[in-house]
């Protein structure tokens, strides 16, 4: 907007400009003066458009760094991210302790509408039933002792913006009433209070556990798993995303790596895709972040530091991830029985030549094509043919 006036003041172009105007003239003007300020007016608003346009870009890639995989399973849950987060649709992430709910909640988050707005998460499971329920909704002025003063609960700090609930099927059966409530009506009533106040958010929730069997047994109100279920994202536990392994490893030695190069060696990385994650994700974090700190300064960490001394791993037959082409499983089920042979002959060729019913020669071609990993090199044992 343009503002013309024959009488311009300052106290007029202040109020214009207040008022939204972009800048104003005086008459008499000549007419290719004013043809050029709308010109410029609208290379600005271009530009500016084009600006945040980029931004928004930026924001969504940046959005999903966290993320970080490009198994079958994780490209499908990030998809299904980029589709549904935009929309004001409620979100029910499922999945085993670890695999990084509160990661997939904070992205969409990120990538929707509400992205300016505040992120406020709660797990339902670390508080008491009377003390989840002032906390989510809050409480007035005596509403119970040590209540000397009003305060907001969990819902009004996320208006406009969005909240996560993990662990929902963990809040009682009063809470899950008054949790319909404001998925249904748009509004919470504090804790010891009458007064009704609107709130404006998005709510996505989280549960480790199979809430419809909940519903079953009574332990779970059905309105409410259906309010909260209208799109659920399942995330897959960590042994069934082997390939996202190395991606992760290098996301977190990075993370923690203070910009040292750390590395690993390839049979320890070998141990860290064929172990079994109970831990998931977070488990892997963990493991790197402890095997940095323990390093000492070398460059590459120790199997030791990386997995606890129970470590469980698991067969090259297992499923995992999806059915695979059989020449893949006859050559993942080779590679592994003859470094298990060679482990236990302590690295000596001839010897698991003589147990595998082979030529050393032949043992030695199949180690280099099959990227065995062979324990000579740490132990001293025979050379190649």
């Amino acid at each position: 907007m343009v503002m013309i006036t024959g009488y311009a003041t300052i106290e007029q172009a202040v109020d214009a400009m207040q008022k939204g105007a972009e800048t104003y003239v005086q008459k008499p003007f000549p007419n290719a003066y004013v043809v050029r300020l709308l010109e410029q007016i609208q290379r600005r608003r271009t530009l500016e458009s084009a600006n945040q346009e980029l931004r928004q870009r930026l924001d969504h890639g940046q959005a999903l760094d966290e993320i970080v995989g490009r198994s079958r399973a994780m490209s499908e849950v990030l998809e299904r991210l980029r589709t549904v987060a935009p929309t004001e649709a409620s979100i029910l992430i499922t999945g085993q302790s670890g695999t990084g709910k509160e990661r997939v909640a904070r992205a969409i988050h990120r990538l929707s509408a509400r992205a300016e707005g505040p992120f406020v998460a709660l797990s339902c499971a670390m508080l008491a039933e009377s003390l989840l329920e002032a906390e989510l909704f809050g409480h007035e002025r005596g509403a119970f002792t040590d209540a000397h003063r009003e305060r907001k609960g969990r819902f009004e700090m996320a208006h406009g913006g969005t909240i996560f609930l993990d662990d929902v099927d963990d809040a009682p059966l009063s809470v899950q009433v008054k949790l319909l409530r404001v998925l249904e009506e748009h509004e919470v009533q504090r804790v010891g209070g009458d007064r009704v106040i609107p709130v404006d958010l998005r709510v996505v929730t989280a549960t480790k556990v199979e809430l419809q069997q909940l519903v079953r047994t009574g332990r779970f109100r059905e309105d409410l798993f259906y309010r909260l279920n209208v799109v659920p994202i399942d995330l897959p536990p960590l042994v069934q995303r082997e390939g996202d392994i190395p991606l992760l490893l290098e996301h977190f030695l990075k993370k923690y790596g203070a910009g040292r190069e750390y590395q690993v060696k390839p049979d320890v990385l070998e141990a860290l895709q064929t172990y079994l994650w109970p831990g998931n994700v977070r488990e892997l974090e963990n493991s790197v972040a402890r095997a940095v700190a323990l390093s000492g300064g070398a460059t590459f960490l120790k199997k030791e530091h990386l997995l606890p001394l129970s470590a469980k791993f698991r067969s090259a037959l297992d499923v995992g991830d999806g059915v695979r082409p059989l020449r893949e499983v006859l050559r993942d089920t080779e590679r592994e029985y003859i470094a298990r042979v060679l482990k236990t002959t302590a690295g000596h060729r001839t010897q698991a030549a003589d147990l595998l019913g082979i030529s050393r020669k032949v043992l030695w071609e199949k180690i280099r094509d099959l990227g065995i990993s062979d324990p000579r090199a740490s132990n001293g044992g025979e050379s190649a043919p």
